[in-house]
């Protein structure tokens, strides 16, 4: 997309070191091990992945919850290194978590959770507080607002909880959102309304969004672009419709053929399913991390050579040896440019 991406995060790496009787170093979980991409301002782009393959933790480190081990975050091209950057930054984030139960102070009344950061964010006016409040409660449709400000989380349904998380998300104004499956706590039946909430905002505002899912099937309706993560890396970045159709990586090929079939007559078909289970973070193989599961595996190369991110088509890229002709992508830092190939 032409211009300087909003967000540009280039070989970032967060670890997590274990210890033991709290002061034995015993070795490193390399939850995101140099994750490269861009997203452009009013994009919303899903990360997509199996549990355990970094996915929250890259969440958390865009949030600045997590500060890397190494690597560069550039935001509105300026790249944040300081805690003075950080705290700039975290002020036009917005996160919406995974679970609204847990992320809502049970004693605390909707007013009291909503007027919190806009306090801490130098909001004094009691009347400006208020009208703020109220409008996001109308933005998130939990209306009459005046009906809302009084209750406690314990009385509203999980997904009027959501949507008051939601509310919270975009009281400030941001300019990204880091939604951390957002809907996976939630009834089927209210899903779908959360999620066409979460778009009608971001396309009103022209939000950026990261979208962390593990389901396939609800990126379609939410998303322009997939970056597909397996083991802390990223194997696949492309356009929703591109990957859905026509995967290039096995693993992403795996993942949608994972997907519920609601076809009553494919009951019984049997699914291919890669042998094994993802490798541990902490002794990951040598070579590409899927190598030891992938049915199209080069002996001797996979095993031994991490795969760079070959260009399959304009705008797809994945890491497989199997298109080792392609062109090969490097993602930059903002400063630099929107994309070196």
């Amino acid at each position: 997309m032409p211009g300087d991406p909003l967000l540009a995060v280039r070989g970032l790496s967060t670890w997590y070191e274990l210890r033991r009787w709290g002061f034995l170093h015993q070795g490193w979980v390399r939850a995101v091990d140099g994750v490269s991409f861009q997203l452009a301002e009013g994009e919303a782009v899903a990360v997509v992945g199996e549990s355990g393959c970094g996915k929250s933790t890259l969440a958390k480190t865009l949030l600045g919850l997590l500060r890397p081990l190494r690597g560069e975050v550039w935001f509105e091209g300026r790249r944040l290194s300081t805690a003075d950057d950080w705290r700039w930054y975290r002020r036009r984030v917005g996160y919406v978590q995974q679970d609204p139960y847990g992320a809502l102070p049970p004693f605390l009344s909707v007013r009291r959770i909503l007027e919190e950061p806009l306090v801490v964010n130098g909001v004094s006016s009691p009347s400006k507080r208020r009208a703020q409040v109220v409008e996001a409660l109308e933005a998130v449709q939990l209306v009459p607002p005046e009906e809302f400000l009084t209750r406690f989380p314990h009385m509203l349904s999980g997904g009027q909880q959501q949507r008051l998380v939601v509310a919270r998300a975009i009281l400030l104004g941001p300019r990204l959102l880091v939604a951390d499956e957002p809907v996976s706590m939630l009834d089927a039946s209210v899903r779908a309304e959360v999620l066409q909430l979460l778009r009608s905002l971001q396309q009103r505002h022209h939000l950026s969004v990261v979208y962390i899912t593990h389901d396939l099937s609800t990126v379609r309706h939410f998303c322009e672009r997939v970056l597909v993560m397996y083991a802390g890396k990223l194997v696949e970045q492309a356009h929703v419709g591109d990957l859905l159709r026509e995967p290039q990586h096995p693993y992403t090929q795996a993942l949608l053929a994972a997907i519920p079939d609601p076809d009553p007559d494919n009951a019984k078909r049997l699914r291919p399913v890669p042998p094994g289970e993802p490798p541990s973070l902490v002794r990951p193989p040598e070579g590409c991390r899927f190598h030891p599961r992938c049915p199209a595996a080069i002996p001797g190369v996979c095993d031994r050579r991490e795969p760079p991110d070959f260009q399959v088509r304009p705008g797809h890229v994945a890491a497989c040896w199997l298109y080792e002709g392609a062109r090969t992508v490097t993602v930059v830092s903002a400063a630099e440019g929107a994309e070196s190939r």
